[in-house]
């Protein structure tokens, strides 16, 4: 008991201090927790001791753990069903609570847990099997087929309320360090470059009704402001301290910075504007995922810069690159680089040192190439 007793003092300074030194855990697809559908308690209990003590040799202080992969829960809620990738249906309980052990064991380590959320992907692969209280089978008419995933209509107030409900009870329940929503608000572009068709004329024409007058393309960038200024508003009343977090697309809009290339870009394409949210205080930092190297059209340096500057974040909200380890095995890259971008994360500012997310914390797990030793 003594051993854990000064971590657990710790942790409230930890969550509550400058910087954030995390990875993305994440649970869709089985990427990394659980490692595959259907483990034993125990099984599962030891996979996230081993990504808790991963997390403190690489000395981080934060993990982003997917609790919400596709409108489910890896924790028990009266408002979603328990996630497949627990038990391989969903629904079905695995016998403990995931959340309650990372969150824990993870104060044990003094490491923080923030609950990562995704806000309306509702089926990963629309051929699943969906329990009867999945949010898909309580608004069906706002559940719409994107190739093989569902989608909820970010513009339907019910599908809002629900998520906003669902990060109050998070909140109300468990000692979360923060939440943390992804870049999925709106459905990325094609393999070909084109916007999929997104079907909410119907909602959209709901809006017009109401007296509405905002171009589409603006009414469902409005969508995801509402959604992020509530939830904001959400975790600073249920629990002040926590912190509310966005880890937008690395590329803003075409052309910005300038010399940027953009095959992706957040505004034009996702319909949503972290710029506004950080201006508006909404959320209390960013982590655009900055998944290129640190040269090239799309330079880690000049997305940095620029996202630190005075010219897009006036308000200096503490921008945390994503940073993708994966990538010494995808890509090849050499150690080096994650070296590099993690001392340029250090010298960039104003807003210098804020931190960093590890996409994701399977690298570190497997230490490719030596990447543990370089925190």
């Amino acid at each position: 008991m003594i051993k854990y007793l000064l971590p657990l003092l710790l942790l409230p300074l930890l969550q509550l201090q400058a910087d954030i030194r995390g990875a993305w855990v994440a649970s869709v697809h089985n990427i990394n927790f659980p490692s595959r559908k259907g483990l034993p308690v125990e099984a599962q209990k030891a996979e996230i001791i081993r990504i808790l003590e991963t997390a403190r040799a690489a000395r981080l202080n934060a993990l982003m753990v997917q609790v919400r992969p596709e409108s489910d829960a890896l924790y028990p809620s009266s408002l979603e069903p328990w996630s497949q990738y627990l038990t391989g249906t969903q629904g079905k309980p695995p016998g403990f609570d995931p959340l309650g052990f990372f969150i824990a064991e993870g104060r044990r380590r003094g490491i923080a847990i923030h609950a990562w959320l995704n806000p309306y992907r509702a089926a990963a692969n629309i051929s699943g099997a969906r329990a009867s209280n999945h949010i898909s089978k309580r608004f069906p008419q706002y559940a719409y087929k994107i190739g093989t995933v569902l989608w909820m209509d970010p513009g339907a107030p019910q599908v809002q309320d629900h998520i906003v409900n669902v990060v109050r009870d998070i909140l109300r329940r468990y000692d979360v360090a923060g939440i943390h929503f992804d870049d999925y608000f709106y459905p990325y572009p094609t393999p070909q470059g084109g916007l999929p068709n997104f079907p909410d004329d119907r909602t959209y024409e709901a809006y017009r009704s109401r007296g509405g007058t905002l171009p589409k393309a603006d009414w469902r960038r409005e969508n995801v402001n509402t959604l992020i200024r509530r939830i904001g508003q959400v975790v600073r009343s249920e629990k002040p301290g926590a912190r509310f977090g966005v880890s937008p697309f690395g590329i803003y809009m075409p052309g910005v910075p300038s010399g940027t290339q953009a095959g992706v870009n957040q505004y034009g394409q996702l319909f949503s504007d972290p710029v506004k949210w950080m201006s508006q205080g909404w959320v209390d930092y960013l982590a655009p995922q900055l998944y290129w190297r640190d040269s090239g059209p799309q330079s880690f340096t000049l997305l940095l810069r620029w996202w630190r500057s005075a010219a897009a974040n006036p308000r200096q909200v503490p921008i945390l690159p994503g940073i993708a380890v994966d990538r010494l095995s995808s890509h090849g890259w050499p150690l080096s680089e994650i070296s590099t971008q993690i001392r340029l994360e250090k010298t960039i500012g104003p807003g210098a040192g804020a931190g960093f997310l590890l996409w994701n914390i399977k690298s570190l797990q497997s230490n490719t190439k030596g990447l543990q030793g370089l925190f």
